[in-house]
């Protein structure tokens, strides 16, 4: 009964649940813009709420944090810019049924599969919180040096149908995120002497860049077709396709926890997991995938909210943060007199299942908020291209410049939205090189790492490979995924499919 009490703390009080409700609204809008990062919001909060107490701070962050990682699904649908690096696999899929006049159909089935997914994180938290940090603090450098290159290797899976094309792209972003001081020896590194470059090379102007200034580049070719009317008569999908991708979300939200609860993950790689996992094991779509393809719609947004509850785990059991916005919220419990770690559960075991709580109820918001407005959200791809054009750019600098303040983050905005045009143009997917940006920097500090433990020695690094349980798993499945983009692999993936 003590534990209800605590789980019920915030549906019981008026002012906790409002700031749960206003949260979740204000973070599926603040998700939704390119620029505005979930981490942005709730660092800002921070500075706002370190006065109130901690239940009331938890509350509002809490919501937001939900909110957000759903709302970057919002403009990846509608315009192909993706509100977070979560989102890059929903925009693979989204834009294409928005393209068709299914943008209504699209919200609504994200939304509905996004709270499954919450939820499902939510119960790994409560249920499994000590089991899932023990198996996650067994993770060492060169597993997440693997879970990187896993990653990228993924490119072949988001490129269509060359996976050379793919593995460049992807190469290019590494190169990109490589920019600026190393992070070892504070040398510069590809900086060519300039002092700007220092800083390296911000990856939300490159994401908008490549997404929202790139498409509208593209579309400047298509300024002569007709309005595609959005067809917003069934937002809430039927009861047939839940039960159709029921299964597909289950699989998807195990590996958005399980990847959420590994310290410096998140949702990114969840998501694009979870994307590859639907394509390699869907049989006969209904849409080809990269043409707005139902389960690869599916799939990413329910990893990604699931590894919100996951990226609790770490954090409140270990005090390691699952991702970046977890990490800022282990500020708040410190601003707050609060030791996140082993003995938070404790000694304040009423706070974990208030945290548990407060997420069941920002994702009943989330549901509630996100089968709202969309008919206001869909009227945007209706406007004429010529208007939207021009409002994609406009809205992509804003969002650039708002990060920093910084114009030289808009010149390079521009400058990646014409290399995106063309890179499309000859037959290459952006979506690899954000994943580029976006790992590179991972993979390079968790190499260092790795060496160091070797003390230098190439033979004693690759050993480590082989000899330790959780890396030699990773190792076989990048060689398996490695194998599985040559021509080797398709005539005995095909023969296995016709004995099934």
């Amino acid at each position: 009964m003590e534990v209800l009490g605590h789980l019920a703390i915030s549906w019981l009080d008026p002012w906790l649940l409002f700031l749960t409700a206003a949260g979740t609204l204000a973070g599926i809008y603040v998700g939704a813009i390119p620029g505005l990062s979930v981490t942005m919001a709730t660092s800002i909060l921070i500075s706002f709420t370190f006065k109130w107490q901690v239940n009331e701070a938890l509350a509002l962050i809490a919501g937001v944090f939900v909110g957000g990682v759903y709302g970057g699904s919002r403009t990846a649908i509608l315009l192909n810019i993706p509100g977070a690096p979560s989102a890059i696999a929903t925009a693979l899929e989204g834009y294409p049924m928005a393209k068709r006049g299914e943008a209504g159909e699209a919200i609504g089935l994200t939304t509905v599969m996004s709270v499954f997914g919450g939820f499902v994180g939510i119960v790994a938290l409560a249920m499994f919180a000590p089991l899932i940090s023990s198996f996650a603090i067994m993770f060492n450098s060169r597993d997440y040096l693997l879970l990187g290159m896993i990653g990228i290797l993924l490119v072949g899976t988001l490129s269509g149908e060359s996976f050379a094309k793919g593995a460049f792209a992807g190469a290019l972003g590494v190169l990109i995120g490589m920019v600026g001081l190393d992070p070892m020896t504070a040398e510069g590194r590809f900086t060519f002497g300039s002092i700007t470059l220092m800083g390296g090379i911000p990856y939300v102007a490159a994401m908008i860049g490549f997404f929202g200034v790139a498409e509208a580049l593209s579309q400047l070719n298509n300024l002569d077709l007709p309005v595609i009317k959005q067809k917003i008569d069934r937002i809430i999908p039927k009861l047939a396709d839940v039960k159709r991708y029921f299964r597909l979300a289950l699989r998807a939200s195990g590996i958005g926890t399980i990847i959420g609860a590994l310290p410096g993950t998140g949702g990114d790689i969840a998501a694009l997991l979870a994307y590859d996992d639907a394509r390699r094991t869907t049989r006969n779509p209904e849409v080809p995938f990269g043409k707005g393809c139902k389960e690869g719609l599916v799939a990413p947004e329910v990893a990604n909210n699931a590894a919100v509850g996951g990226s609790f785990v770490p954090m409140l059991t270990l005090g390691i943060p699952g991702d970046a916005v977890t990490a800022v919220i282990i500020g708040a419990l410190f601003i707050h007199g609060l030791k996140p770690g082993p003995l938070l559960l404790v000694e304040t075991p009423h706070l974990f299942w208030f945290t548990v709580g407060n997420l069941v109820l920002a994702n009943i918001f989330l549901l509630i908020f996100g089968l709202t407005g969309i008919k206001i959200f869909t009227k945007i791809v209706e406007c004429p291209k010529a208007i939207l054009i021009s409002l994609i750019i406009v809205l992509s600098a804003v969002g650039t410049y708002a990060i920093q303040n910084n114009p030289s983050h808009v010149y390079w905005m521009l400058g990646f939205g014409v290399a995106g045009y063309f890179l499309k143009t000859y037959g290459f997917q952006v979506g690899p090189i954000i994943l580029g940006v976006i790992l590179g920097p991972m993979m390079d500090s968790n190499y260092r790492r790795a060496m160091i433990g070797a003390r230098g020695d190439v033979g004693t690094f690759l050993w480590d490979f082989v000899s330790h349980p959780i890396s030699l798993v990773l190792s076989i499945a990048f060689a398996l995924m490695l194998l599985s983009q040559t021509p080797v692999w398709r005539p005995i993936v095909a023969r296995l499919r016709r004995g099934s």
